[in-house]
């Protein structure tokens, strides 16, 4: 089975005390995390944070200690095996603007908001260590 590999970050901003997370809406309408695929010689968190400024325009920092993957085939694309690696990531006052070739939208919500828009039980899952890391 071949291989393909993906980095991005959970991304959130904090609005008068509250976190909100940045969740991307694909052309497909699923929603999701800033991600996309690695490049010759990045590194896991350069390929997140060149995919999370083409995606959304932001430039976030990363918080220590989060690093999470996902794993899942891609039956469209034959028989490949898909890993997507994510980090815990913070921005301030920044304008996210999306990036329309790839992206429909982009929503800040509070966490019990993203737990219902995230259709895969993969993603909500690492929102919920996301989220349990920062609660902490």
């Amino acid at each position: 089975m071949r291989r393909e590999k993906s980095c991005g970050a959970v991304v959130f901003t904090r609005i008068h005390g509250e976190i909100r997370y940045l969740l991307a809406q694909s052309r497909a309408g699923i929603y999701g995390f800033p991600k996309g695929h690695v490049e010759e010689n990045e590194t896991e968190q350069e390929t997140a944070l060149r995919e999370i400024y083409e995606e959304v325009h932001i430039r976030p920092s990363f918080l220590d200690g989060f690093r999470m993957t996902e794993e899942y085939p891609l039956p469209k694309k034959g028989n490949i095996l898909k890993e997507a690696v994510y980090f815990l990531a913070e921005y301030q006052d920044q304008s996210v603007r999306i990036q329309k070739e790839e992206l429909m939208e982009a929503r800040l919500v509070s966490y019990e908001e993203a737990m219902t828009l995230l259709q895969h039980e993969g993603r909500r899952r690492i929102l919920q260590e996301a989220h349990g890391f920062l609660c902490r």
